[in-house]
């Protein structure tokens, strides 16, 4: 490679350099921080009954203007949405211009809200130098009543959903490959290319707007600045807001631009006599209209329109250009080179952290999932007490609202660049995916994945009770605590790259995180006894009951993945607070408070006599529900509850006594005068590997127990990973009577029967990236204390033994398989999709979904998931030695960090 015997560090390529000068150099000001959806979200909902879907349909988008942000194909943006750029299409047969995704609502579907469109996200780097994704736009009429028809007459949530592609729209290939591309020839000059092929059979007309616009921030406060565009020299506009700088927005060849308002239209949505400026559709129905009715000299909204036939096969190219007023003109050839240097540099960059992937296929995979995650950045905006009172120039809103959604969350205020689990099915954040997100993101970007975990720490996010928010739609959620595991993660990968340690970081991320694990044990622990209840934790409709909801016959559930997580948040502070202890020995005091946490929560658990959460009958924990009357049972379902346990784990090194006399004390007393707390948890005071010591829910027979139903091909473990529910619940369903009422939990592979959260995703059965992950890292965890010679049977019943470092690697390997090629060349994350084999101009284009058939690998639920699922490029990475353990890294050349806990 390059005649190079070593890799070249990451931070030494041209894109490695940026990163590092990010911040002061402007580099992220512009990304790709537009929504795919803003309509249907809760900040565009106003209505007295918190339906988002119904107050803000899809066919509003095109007329009605956003509060809170703004949305567009291939959007791109300065990093608080003061102007934005898109792109917007019209084949001459679709009723409406093409200017977003269009997808069914929540209750549309017959597995919840869901996207209808393909598109892919093919490269990207962290500083947005250089983007790439792939819209596939059809030629005939675009099928929205069908769609929306066909998805409605399948109500069954045994019936598959309705697809684009099952509509026979790509039949002989009549559909437009349309690629955007985006490069910076510096941190604000942004330049647009958009390439068109023909892959029809026959000529075929399009016209291709891209959109240049502000956002609305004027019709909410009197005395707000307008924004105004208006034509400069020819095939340019001129952009100015305020007092800040003008942008200049041109085409590179010729264009006719068209303006209107980015502003409602309240003739056609609610009745009002007309404006004298043209709303937010004028520029749609001009299109659509064959260029007949009024047309705008000047506007906040504009596009540079032009019109193709393209012949069968043939390719276009469009060039664009947005930047500062002042910049000079750039000619065709300079623009050109832009894109092939920083084409050229992302192959570099790549390359730097590809070094020693030696599988091409694997290479590929792993750089669509990182430029998905990349592009899965979004602008949002939100400010509950504004939403909640009202704007001072609009109607007031309902007063019922003040008692509804989020009433009690007024203090928070975002308005921040985040990782999105999916722009389009979910354009909000969510506390635990964003923590994964980080820790993926730390794989080429550190200081932005250190920035996410800070975030929702802030004071503007976090309650003031201490609880993280959990996703807009009920901030008061309960998201599993997993930001501690992340940082700790985050931490390692980020000195791996830098090499130093960010003691800074990892002390005011801990700061908040003492606060919410505060918050924790006094909302979430019923009766104080260190067993937790949490609501659905992320796992929506795992278990026979919602989790979230009062249980119909009373009660509540002792969980046994809620408690889990508590011993796992409290072992990460502890490690965090003795990494800390290196520089403050008051640090000390703290891990002590946390390895008490521990204790007494892996006390409770671990208790047999019908107390705890352990069942020794069938050597598996349960969530154990408690009714009214004192009684209390176990509810055996073999599901993912039950393997969390595994995932509180900590080993410490074997010179922890000499570097934290303090906690050493502690530690040494409660073993000695607390055995009621440490019998029946791993043995804290027994040496293993390097003289390790072993700080885990499980002694050593339990956790066997636990990984030979894990292991087990007839249970959990899957070709592609670990399944959500045991598959022995396909023959023995699980069955809950009370009263008249049956509540059951069956092994479903597949979507979801239920519609239980609103039935758009399913926990009892599919395999999902986020678990499988921790689990992973449990395993390797366990390993740095028995070592690599504790072996175990992987699949069991095979007579395979593993080391505990080599089943993790299965499972990662088994992961993977979802997309990479098989011997017969096929993906298994595309299932029965016949396009994928049937034309090759949809090979190689991954999509990454939110969770997987547990039989098949086939993709499901939402399409763009690439937040979460983005961890298979860790799963692709080498693990390498650094400081802490073995961690998916970078071929690193420079300095190490010096060693800690």
């Amino acid at each position: 490679m390059d005649g190079r015997t070593e890799a070249p560090h990451l931070f030494e390529t041209a894109e490695g350099r940026r990163i590092v000068e990010a911040a002061a150099g402007g580099w992220r000001q512009w990304g790709p921080y537009l929504s795919e959806r803003q309509w249907g979200t809760v900040r565009e909902d106003y209505s007295a009954d918190g339906d988002a879907w119904r107050y803000f349909p899809h066919e509003h988008a095109r007329s009605r203007a956003y509060r809170w942000g703004e949305d567009g194909i291939a959007g791109f943006s300065d990093e608080k949405q003061r102007w934005c750029l898109a792109l917007a299409l019209w084949n001459e047969s679709d009723p409406i211009l093409k200017e977003r995704m269009f997808g069914l609502g929540n209750e549309e579907g017959n597995h919840g809200e869901d996207v209808k469109e393909l598109w892919w996200y093919l490269d990207a780097v962290p500083s947005h130098a250089y983007l790439r994704m792939l819209y596939k736009y059809p030629q005939a009429a675009f099928p929205y009543a069908e769609l929306i028809a066909e998805n409605a007459r399948r109500r069954g949530q045994n019936l598959p959903e309705y697809e684009l592609a099952d509509t026979g729209v790509f039949a002989e290939r009549r559909y437009f490959d349309v690629t955007v591309e985006y490069a910076k020839a510096a941190a604000d000059s942004i330049l647009m290319r958009v390439t068109v092929e023909n892959r029809g059979p026959d000529a075929a007309p399009l016209c291709i707007l891209p959109h240049f616009w502000a956002r609305n921030t004027w019709d909410w406060k009197d005395g707000n600045p307008r924004a105004e565009i208006v034509p400069d020299r020819p095939n340019t506009v001129v952009g100015r807001k305020g007092q800040r700088p003008a942008l200049r927005f041109s085409a590179l060849q010729e264009a006719r631009f068209l303006f209107c308002e980015n502003e409602t239209n309240r003739t056609l949505l609610f009745g009002e006599a007309p404006s004298d400026r043209l709303p937010k559709d004028a520029i749609g129905d001009w299109v659509t209209a064959g260029g007949n009715g009024p047309a705008a000299e000047t506007g906040s909204k504009c596009a540079a329109y032009s019109r193709h036939v393209l012949a069968s096969g043939e390719k276009l190219v469009l060039r664009y250009r947005l930047a500062p007023e002042s910049c000079a003109d750039m000619g065709v050839a300079t623009f050109d080179n832009v894109f092939r240097l920083r084409r050229d540099e992302a192959d570099e960059f790549y390359r730097a952290l590809q070094w020693d992937m030696a599988d091409p296929d694997a290479r590929l995979v792993q750089r669509q999932a990182l430029a998905s995650l990349i592009w899965s950045k979004q602008f949002y905006n939100f400010n509950v007490h504004r939403w909640l009172d009202g704007d001072p120039a609009q109607p007031k809103p309902p007063e019922s609202r003040k008692a509804g959604r989020n009433a009690d969350w007024d203090h928070l205020d975002n308005s921040d660049v985040i990782l999105m689990p999916d722009k389009w099915e979910y354009p909000w954040y969510a506390s635990w995916d964003l923590a994964f997100h980080a820790v993926t993101m730390a794989l080429i970007d550190p200081d932005f994945a250190k920035s996410q975990l800070l975030l929702l720490g802030r004071e503007w996010y976090m309650h003031p009770n201490g609880q993280l928010p959990a996703y807009e739609w009920s901030f008061g959620d309960a998201n599993p605590p997993v930001q501690a595991w992340a940082a700790l993660r985050v931490y390692r990968m980020d000195a791996a790259l830098t090499g130093r340690f960010d003691r800074a970081f990892l002390e005011r991320v801990f700061h908040k995180l003492m606060l919410n694990f505060t918050w924790w044990v006094n909302r979430k622990d019923v009766d104080g006894r260190n067993l937790f209840q949490g609501g659905f934790l992320g796992l929506d409709n795992i278990g026979p009951f919602n989790r979230s909801a009062p249980l119909p016959m009373g009660g509540y559930i002792d969980q046994s993945d809620g408690s889990a997580w508590m011993a796992m948040y409290a072992l990460n502070l502890m490690h965090i607070a003795l990494l800390l202890a290196e520089a403050d020995a008051v640090y000390e005091d703290i891990a002590s408070k946390f390895f008490e946490h521990f204790l007494g929560i892996a006390s409770a658990m671990a208790k047999t006599g019908g107390t705890g959460l352990w069942d020794e009958q069938d050597q598996f924990f349960y969530d154990v529900l408690e009714l009214t009357d004192g009684s209390k049972e176990f509810l055996r379902v073999r599901s993912l509850v039950g393997l969390i346990p595994l995932c509180a784990v900590e080993v410490l090194t074997s010179d922890v006594r000499q570097r934290f006399p303090g906690f050493a004390a502690r530690m040494r007393w409660m073993l000695e005068h607390r055995p009621d707390l440490t019998s029946e948890v791993s043995d804290v005071d027994r040496p293993g590997e390097g003289g390790r010591l072993l700080l885990a829910l499980l002694r050593n027979h339990r956790m066997r127990a636990l990984l030979a139903r894990m292991l087990d091909e007839t249970e959990f473990l899957s070709d592609y990973g670990l399944r959500s529910v045991s598959k022995a619940h396909a023959a023995d369903p699980f069955r809950f009577r009370s009263g008249d009422e049956v509540f059951s939990v069956d092994y479903e592979p597949g979507e979801s029967t239920t519609t239980m959260f609103g039935g758009n995703s399913n926990w009892r059965g599919p395999i999902w990236m986020p678990v499988n992950a921790l689990l992973i890292e449990a395993l390797h965890t366990f390993e740095d204390f028995y070592g690599p010679d504790y072996k175990v049977e992987c699949p069991a019943g095979s007579g395979r033994q593993l080391s505990l470092s080599e089943a993790a690697h299965e499972i990662a390997r088994r992961l993977t398989t979802i997309f990479l090629r098989d011997g017969q060349g096929r993906r298994a994350v595309l299932g029965a999709q016949t396009l994928a084999s049937a034309d090759p101009h949809f090979a190689d284009l991954m999509p990454f979904h939110e969770y997987f058939h547990g039989e098949t690998g086939a993709g499901l639920g939402a399409a763009h998931q690439t937040g979460w699922t983005a961890l298979v490029a860790l799963f692709l990475q080498p693990r390498r030695e650094i400081p802490g353990g073995l961690f998916p890294a970078a071929p690193c050349a420079g300095a190490r960090p010096k060693a800690d806990a």
